[in-house]
């Protein structure tokens, strides 16, 4: 692939209809980076588009999540895929749809009236959305039918549909917070820290958090402290590669103390260091609780 290649700027469609996983499909491309607007009218993906790509912007890659909330702005959409596909972007449509039994059932889960619904009823909602979106179908890239599947199934159909490079890549987060504010629910290790001495009780030292020097050099002295963070980088040295070997996208690592500010800090921030040195993956540290005390 040429570096002019390379260089175009990605377009992502994701349509389809209500139901379907539009939600789903969404997030999983934000989670690899995308920029992601949501029910955004058709009528302004062109000057959207325009402002995201223009001189001096980040943005490279753009998904825009269009449906029938739009209402009177739908039927520009596929005007709108077309002229965007004459540009030189590269512009991909993906089409979610599932069968009326899943749908149905779907909506009487959420108990949410079909936004396609003129008092028909669930059912007439999805039939008369369906029959709007026929022409839209045509013009879509790739179209998933969601019926059978689950969360995770559909999340590895949108990352083979924009097919970036590092979609099949094994994402690590590491995550510090604070038992107090409840553990994090998408954690798949969770590694308790309150057994070290806690640095809000030093007066001088409550202040700062575990991103300051003071606090990173209280935690790391206590003598637990250096035992402890070394078993777990040679637990994590075997677990990550079976993660990969599995063929896991994401793996969460929470590390919780008790407010989320000094210790799961400071030892959160070595554990990223580590893993991003040990392993050719992307490696992201969030302070969940840091400023929420």
């Amino acid at each position: 692939m040429s570096s002019v290649e390379e260089a175009r700027p990605r377009i992502l469609v994701i349509t389809g209809l209500s139901g379907a996983g539009r939600s789903t499909a969404s997030n999983a491309v934000e989670d690899l980076g995308w920029f992601v607007i949501d029910n955004l009218p058709p009528t302004l993906i062109d000057r959207v588009t325009e402002l995201a790509f223009a001189p001096g912007s980040s943005v490279t890659r753009l998904a825009v999540v269009a449906d029938v909330r739009g209402r009177e702005f739908f039927s520009a959409l596929v005007d709108t895929v077309r002229d965007l596909r004459r540009s030189e972007a590269d512009v991909r449509v993906l089409f979610l749809e599932a069968d009326e039994e899943a749908l149905v059932r779907r909506f009487e889960e959420t108990r949410r009236r079909h936004p396609a619904d003129t008092d028909g009823g669930v059912l007439s909602g999805i039939r008369a959305e369906r029959e709007q979106l026929t022409e839209l179908r045509g013009l879509a890239d790739l179209i998933v039918d969601t019926s059978d599947l689950n969360v995770h199934e559909l999340r590895d159909k949108v990352l083979a549909a924009v097919d970036d490079p590092g979609a099949s890549q094994l994402r690590v987060s590491v995550v510090s917070f604070g038992f107090k504010h409840g553990t994090p629910r998408d954690a798949d290790l969770l590694f308790d820290v309150r057994f070290l001495p806690n640095p809000h009780w030093v007066e001088e030292l409550r202040p700062y958090s575990g991103k300051d020097a003071p606090v990173r050099d209280y935690v790391f002295g206590q003598p637990a402290t250096e035992p402890f963070v070394s078993a777990l980088e040679h637990l994590l040295d075997v677990a990550v590669p079976g993660y990969v070997t599995e063929g896991k996208r994401y793996l969460t690592i929470g590390i919780g103390c008790t407010g989320g500010k000094h210790r799961s800090v400071a030892i959160s921030d070595r554990i990223g260091r580590h893993l991003a040195t040990s392993f050719d993956l992307p490696v992201a540290v969030v302070h969940r609780d840091l400023g929420a005390e």
